[in-house]
C-alpha cells in the first residue's frame, strides 16, 4: 500500500496576502507558515480604503479568528480537509541571509524565514515561498530555495481565450436571406447543426458566404440566432463588427454583466459610455470608475499633492471621453445639455474605483474602466456587490498591465472572461481594431 503524501510547507509573502485576502484556504491540506515580518506589514496596510487595505483588515480579521497561542507554537486546522496555519517569529537575519543581503528589510526577512524552515526540516524541499514578487522567488532560488507565485486564481492558456464572437463561413444563402427579412432570424439548432458549434449565450456570429454576409447575436433565452444592426448610440456610431456587437451587449437590458477588452484605441470605454447615456432612464444613476494602481502596494497618500490633484491624471481619460461623446452635439442641442445636468445633478458620477465601496448599487449602470489592473479577489467583491436593476460593464487591455502583482493570466479581467463564459447573464466581446486614426493604430501594432 503506497505511504501517504506528507503535506508541504508554504510561507507566505505580504504581498500575496494583499492580492488575495482568502489565500490561506487555497493550499487543501498543506501547511501555511506567515513570517512575523508579514504580520507586521499586514498591520501597515490596514488603514485606508484602497483596494490593498481592506484586504489587509480581511485577512486580519480571518487570522483573528483562528486565534490562540497555538497559532505561535503549532499552528491550528484552517478546517477539515486544511493544513494548518502558524505564525514564525525570527530574530533578525539568519546568518547565511546577512552575508548574503546585507539590508534588513522585510523581504529579507520573509526569505529568512523561509530559509531558516527548510534548514531545520527533516524532509527537504518541502518547504516552500509563495510570492507574486518575482525579484524574491529569484533571490531564494540562488539560495537553493523552492518558490512559486500564486497560481490560484491564474487562468491556464489566454491565447484560448474566450473572444464573444465567431466566424461561420461558407453558408447557405437561403439563410443568411432569411435574417434580412422580417422577424429577422432563424432557429438556432439549424445553425449550430450545420456547423457543429458550441451553443454560447450571447455569443456573436459573423456568418458569411462568398457573396454576402450578416452580423448575428445566439439568444439562449428564446434559442434563436437573429439580426444585429448597427445604430447611432448617443451620437457614436460603431464603425466596425465588433463594435457593433459591443454595442448591442451593452444596450441589452436582459444582460447585466458585460466585458470589453481590446488595445489602446478600440472604443472600449466610449462605447460603454455612450451605451450608459443612451439608456439612462432605466437607471437611478450611472458610475464610471477606474482603479488607481497602487506602486510597490503604496497607496496615493505616498505621492506629493492634494487628493484633486493626485487623482485627475488617474480620472482624465474618462473625461476626456465624455468630452467626445458631448462635442457630437451642439451646445444648445438637449443631449449636449442632458450630460451637464447629470454631471451637476450627480447623476453622472466619474471617480476613483475606491471611493465607489460602501455605496449602493442598485439600478446603477456602473462602467469600471482599465479593469484589467484589479486582482480576482476585487472583481468578485465588486460584482458580489451589484444590486436588483443594475447594469455592471468592465473595459481593459489584458496585456497592459499596470499592477506590480499582476499579468496577462492572473488579473481580475481574464479571470472573469475565463469563468463566466457560458452565463446567461453576461456577455463578452474582444475589440481587435483600433479606430482612432491610422496613425494610432500603426503605433498600437508596431510599438
Amino acid at each position: 500500500m503506497p505511504s501517504k503524501k506528507s503535506p508541504k510547507t508554504f510561507v507566505l509573502d505580504t504581498n500575496v496576502i494583499l492580492h488575495d485576502p482568502t489565500c490561506i484556504k487555497q493550499f487543501q491540506e498543506n501547511n501555511i507558515v506567515i513570517p512575523l515580518a508579514v504580520i507586521e506589514e499586514i498591520d501597515h496596510f490596514k488603514r485606508g480604503n484602497n483596494v490593498i487595505n481592506l484586504n489587509a483588515r480581511e485577512f486580519a480579521r480571518t487570522l483573528d479568528s483562528l486565534t490562540g497561542n497555538a497559532i505561535f507554537n503549532g499552528g491550528v486546522s484552517i478546517g477539515k480537509g486544511k493544513g494548518k496555519v502558524r505564525v514564525v517569529i525570527t530574530k533578525g537575519l539568519c546568518k547565511e541571509i546577512k552575508e548574503v543581503f546585507r539590508e534588513d528589510n522585510a523581504d529579507h526577512r520573509v526569505l529568512s524565514a523561509a530559509y531558516e524552515l527548510e534548514k531545520a526540516a527533516k524532509i527537504k524541499k518541502k518547504n516552500i515561498l509563495v510570492t507574486k514578487d518575482v525579484n524574491l522567488r529569484m533571490k531564494a532560488k540562488a539560495l537553493g530555495l523552492q518558490a512559486e507565485d500564486y497560481t490560484t486564481d491564474r487562468i491556464s492558456n489566454v491565447e484560448e481565450l474566450y473572444s464573444g464572437k465567431e466566424f461561420l463561413e461558407d453558408f447557405d444563402d437561403d439563410i443568411i436571406q432569411r435574417l434580412y427579412v422580417p422577424p429577422f432570424e432563424v432557429p438556432a439548432e439549424k445553425v449550430f447543426k450545420l456547423t457543429n458549434k458550441e451553443a454560447v449565450p450571447n455569443k456573436f456570429f459573423i456568418i458569411r458566404n462568398a457573396g454576402r454576409s450578416v452580423l448575428t447575436f445566439y439568444n439562449a433565452d428564446q434559442d434563436i440566432i437573429h439580426k444585429v444592426d448597427k445604430s447611432p448610440i448617443y451620437g457614436i456610431t460603431p464603425r466596425n463588427a465588433e463594435q457593433t456587437f459591443a454595442s448591442h451587449a451593452l444596450l441589452n437590458n436582459n444582460i447585466p454583466l458585460v466585458t470589453l477588452t481590446g488595445k489602446a484605441g478600440t472604443g472600449k470605454t466610449l462605447l460603454a459610455l455612450a451605451s450608459a447615456l443612451q439608456v439612462r432612464k432605466y437607471y437611478r444613476q450611472i458610475y464610471i470608475a477606474r482603479p488607481v494602481v497602487p506602486l510597490s502596494n503604496k497607496d496615493i497618500g505616498y505621492l506629493p499633492g492634494d487628493v484633486e490633484s493626485k487623482l485627475g491624471p488617474y480620472m482624465q481619460p474618462l473625461w476626456d471621453n465624455l468630452k467626445v461623446i458631448q462635442d457630437q452635439f451642439k451646445e444648445t442641442d438637449k443631449s449636449f445639455q442632458a450630460i451637464n445636468n447629470m454631471i451637476k445633478e450627480e447623476k453622472l458620477v466619474i471617480e476613483p474605483l475606491s471611493y465607489i465601496r460602501g455605496r449602493s448599487l442598485q439600478r446603477i449602470f456602473f462602467i469600471v474602466d482599465e479593469a484589467q489592473n484589479l486582482t480576482p479577489h476585487e472583481v468578485k467583491t465588486i460584482i458580489t456587490r451589484v444590486g436588483e436593476g443594475a447594469k455592471i460593464v468592465l473595459t481593459g487591455d489584458i496585456y497592459q498591465i499596470d499592477h506590480p502583482y499582476l499579468d496577462t493570466f492572473s488579473n481580475g479581467l481574464s479571470y472573469l472572461i475565463d469563468h463566466f463564459k457560458g452565463q446567461k447573464l453576461y456577455a463578452h466581446v474582444n475589440l481587435e481594431k483600433g479606430e482612432r486614426s491610422e496613425l494610432a493604430e500603426i503605433a498600437s501594432n508596431l510599438l
